[in-house]
């Protein structure tokens, strides 16, 4: 299975109507659906940032589903690419203690 093999990690930063509309827990349960570690926060200036780690086509689907989604508007997602963190093993969401 050669997709196992191959990790990425991306850093996006997602611009739109992604707060307050449940942004944050639908990237944690997509990810945990696609087999992704990470995490997700708000921003103070009314973006979301995702860094998320797994194959290259599990970030895509991630980053189109979270785009597809009928309760969140993404105008923007800006995309970085980051080396793997090899200890990381869940996906979390950051920030609900603000």
């Amino acid at each position: 299975m050669g997709e196992a093999s191959n990790v990425a990690r991306w850093r996006v930063l997602f611009s739109g109507r992604v707060q307050h509309v449940g942004f944050r827990y639908t990237a944690y349960y997509l990810a945990r659906g696609l087999y992704l570690t990470g995490w997700v926060d708000n921003l103070p200036d009314g973006r979301v940032v995702l860094e998320a780690q797994g194959s290259p086509l599990r970030l895509q689907r991630l980053v189109a589903q979270l785009r597809s989604q009928p309760h969140i508007r993404v105008d923007r997602a800006e995309i970085e690419k980051l080396d793997p963190v090899p200890w990381e093993r869940r996906f979390e969401v950051r920030g609900y203690d603000r």
